[in-house]
């Protein structure tokens, strides 16, 4: 594909105000989440929750793209049409997780190394003809203030996969979607979380510019600047915000059309806000947009419950978080439009 095909596909992803519904879930998370809400992870359960989501009426208002599992690409509506094709139809991108999974890192007591690049060219291409416009790979830096991990060990070995997985995925005519994911669990403090952050942008797009990766091809989906759930001093959401942009605008080069923050554990309402009022700071030299799994979902999948008579009710609620992330990205949400619904 060309470079100005990617481009166009990067830049379709975050125009707009549109976000990316991360619905990447493994099988095994998938079925955790739908324990939750007491219903059996089997492969027609997991199949039914995702109809339920892809054929929501409008989606393609608010939401570019969707990121699916090896699973989801494969399947069908219960009439057989694929899930690709309900995507297409919606306006929205299809795309695929293609990274493996975490194992714990050699020579490293507690840190993590994302696998899955081997054969992963063969993969890709596959993926390219089942129909999907771009790729997804998350690495993850977990902090410690503690014991000041993560080590630059750490942090250089999962930028340099990052790195290899992106030139792979434009190669084979995919937009990458990467993602250094600095946790949020744990106890560390703001300023802790922006130091680690700070040093992992960096590695990260030392990296793609060795690599040969083509920024303007690529989405960069990072965490937001934040305190860990279990700090004892959590950080206002404007801090949240400023020290955010601030933290990008030092390490993302300009060339990047855009940035889709990945929710890491927030709430609903927090991570709709977050990304409010970042938009708010404006004028910024890429798109902030969404890449919310969880903070999308979560409401949805409790209404839905597995029957089949909640599904109208589900999407419904399904609609409301994604306009309101929609108003997000553009700087134009506020707490009424919630009331309002």
């Amino acid at each position: 594909m060309a470079a100005a095909d990617l481009e166009a596909i990067a830049r379709k992803m975050v125009e707009g105000g549109r976000g990316i519904l991360a619905a990447d879930e493994s099988n095994t998370t998938a079925n955790k989440r739908l324990a939750k809400v007491k219903v059996d992870g089997t492969v027609d359960n997991r199949q039914a929750y995702r109809e339920m989501l892809f054929t929501t009426p409008r989606l393609g208002e608010y939401i570019s793209g969707a990121i699916l599992y090896d699973e989801t690409i494969r399947q069908t509506t219960k009439a057989g049409v694929p899930f690709v094709k309900i995507l297409n139809d919606q306006n929205i991108l299809p795309g695929i997780k293609v990274d493996a999974g975490t194992k714990k890192l050699a020579g490293s007591p507690n840190e993590t190394i994302t696998e899955g690049l081997d054969g992963l060219g063969e993969r890709l291409a596959e993926y390219f003809k089942l129909g999907a416009k771009f790729t997804k790979w998350r690495a993850v830096i977990t902090p410690d203030e503690k014991n000041k991990t993560p080590t630059d060990y750490a942090i250089h070995v999962n930028a340099h996969a990052l790195g290899r997985y992106a030139k792979l995925a434009q190669d084979a005519g995919l937009v990458p979607i990467v993602e250094p994911e600095v946790l949020m669990d744990g106890t560390h403090s703001i300023e802790y979380a922006r130091e680690v952050t700070a040093r992992t942008l960096h590695c990260v797009f030392n990296e793609l510019h060795d690599q040969q990766v083509m920024l303007e091809g690529m989405v960069l989906k990072p965490n937001m600047v934040i305190a860990a759930q279990d700090s004892p001093k959590q950080a206002s959401r404007e801090q949240v915000a400023e020290w955010t942009v601030k933290t990008l605008k030092r390490f993302v080069p300009s060339a990047v059309p855009g940035i889709a923050f990945l929710s890491g554990g927030q709430d609903e309402a927090e991570a709709t806000e977050h990304l409010n009022l970042m938009n708010k700071m404006g004028p910024l030299p890429w798109k902030l947009s969404f890449s919310y799994g969880r903070a999308l979902q979560d409401s949805s999948l409790k209404t839905w419950a597995g029957k089949s008579a909640n599904v109208e009710a589900a999407q419904r609620v399904l609609a409301h978080r994604s306009k309101m992330n929609w108003a997000a990205s553009t700087g134009k949400y506020t707490n009424d439009m919630e009331k309002a619904a």
